[in-house]
């Protein structure tokens, strides 16, 4: 094989290969042996057709293509090494010649890492806003663990919002029961929505052993669009009973003597929560700027795929909620060619992160142990409801793998880059990666 490069653009090369029929044997070999094994003639077992038989039944040209399939990208491999090439996302392929007997030339376009050259980190400062907590983002917190310990108390009168209702539903289309639209003895918190449009408003006024009918629009089955007449009976009516806040409050709703340290606890990891985001902030920034500062060009290739699977995984979001990219559009009142602006947009930062720390862990020689791969690992299969060895095998088949091996190995380069950044407060003070340790350390144990 020969092969030569040329430069397009600082993210792109054009591999120009040639490849000398003799080379091409081998896979010429397996291409017959493959089709011969999928081909029946009478007359001969499976697996031994004559190559003669199989270029009358078949064609030589379909062998020859198969085998052309195959060796191109072996030669594009061995071109990539020759070359010392950092190769990014999938080349794209052209034959200009081939004939049987004769050598197969073709150019294979492909993105390339660019060269960077990467400013000293510990030169960058950034100013994130002062932290600033208010005393009633603590009452929100006391609130909600208020909520989780209430209690339902039965009351004899009518039911409000907030209340908790047992109703009988049985919901008919010109008089006709609907399927599966019969439901009796439920639990519904008045005013939540949860339910049929129109039963928290039917609902509000009535007392235990009360009725009414609403009409409501049903959204799916064999009446979806029609209006169903709704009869709706109120078994019982609950007041929700929130604890009194007192030292004996904190006492059963957490691990503290008093209502004083319980708030203090809650205050505490408001501003350690806070403190992340401010670490986080800072994260962005300091990459913004090194990603201007180095001047770094996005491979398009790159660019291009990257778009193509968020906007796939968009479509697949929206169609596991039911709905399509049109709604969506209409919804958010945007146009396919804005989506795709921001995706290109979000995509090509993201991209020119990646470029940026990949050469950070090249220059640092960053390695991955196995125990910090298998971590992220766990940590991924448990985000993802698998058990590990699953989640992994399920990895090595879609050959996603070393692209999460590269996740973590960036991970550390970007932590070596924390390190060095100076981060200050609107106010001026310093800002340490104390509280990001403090909650990592928290999730790490969390894993074990």
């Amino acid at each position: 094989m020969k092969s030569t490069v040329e430069t397009l653009s600082p993210t792109r090369v054009r591999l120009a290969i040639e490849v000398p029929f003799v080379e091409l044997e081998p896979s010429l070999k397996k291409a017959y042996r493959e089709i011969g094994s999928q081909v029946q003639v009478p007359g001969f077992r499976r697996g031994k057709v004559p190559t003669a038989v199989i270029d009358q039944r078949v064609g030589r040209g379909t062998v020859l293509n198969e085998a052309v399939q195959e060796a191109i990208p072996e030669n594009i491999l061995a071109a990539v090494r020759e070359h010392d090439l950092k190769t990014l996302g999938r080349p794209e392929v052209e034959i200009t010649e081939f004939n049987d007997g004769d050598s197969l030339n073709f150019t294979a376009e492909v993105d390339v890492r660019p060269e960077i050259t990467i400013p000293d980190a510990s030169t960058i400062e950034v100013t994130v806003d002062e932290l600033q907590i208010d005393e009633s983002e603590i009452d929100e917190q006391v609130k909600n663990l208020r909520e989780r310990f209430a209690t339902l108390k039965t009351v004899e009168r009518a039911a409000a919002e907030g209340d908790y209702v047992q109703i009988d539903l049985n919901a008919t289309v010109d008089g006709e029961d609907v399927p599966g639209g019969q439901a009796s003895n439920i639990s519904h918190e008045v005013g939540s929505k949860q339910l049929l449009p129109g039963l928290d408003e039917a609902v509000v006024g009535l007392a235990a052993g009360d009725d009414t009918t609403f009409t409501t629009q049903l959204v799916g089955g064999d009446f979806a669009g029609r209006d169903a007449d709704v009869a709706v009976t109120v078994r019982t009516v609950k007041e929700k009973e929130l604890p009194e806040l007192n030292d004996e409050f904190a006492q059963m709703a957490s691990e503290f003597d008093t209502i004083e340290e319980l708030r203090g606890d809650l205050r505490a990891r408001v501003t350690q929560g806070k403190q992340v985001e401010q670490i986080y902030a800072a994260r962005d920034k300091a990459l913004a700027e090194l990603v201007e500062a180095a001047d770094i060009p996005a491979p398009e290739g790159v660019v291009r795929e990257e778009v193509e699977s968020r906007k796939q995984a968009m479509v697949d979001q929206l169609e596991r909620i039911g709905a399509s990219m049109e709604e969506y559009l209409a919804a958010e009142d945007k146009t396919e060619e804005q989506i795709d602006a921001e995706l290109t947009e979000a995509a090509t930062e993201g991209v020119k992160v990646q470029l940026l720390l990949d050469t950070l862990a090249d220059a640092e020689d960053v390695q991955v142990s196995d125990d910090e791969f298998g971590h992220e690992i766990v940590h991924r299969a448990q985000r993802a409801g698998m058990a590990p060895q699953q989640y992994y095998d399920q990895l090595v088949r879609s050959g996603a793998a070393a692209a999460v091996f590269g996740d973590v190995r960036r991970g550390k380069a970007l932590a070596a880059v924390m390190e060095k950044i100076t981060i200050k407060d609107s106010a001026g003070n310093g800002i340490t990666l104390d509280a990001l340790r403090a909650a990592n350390e928290a999730e790490h144990n969390h894993d074990h």
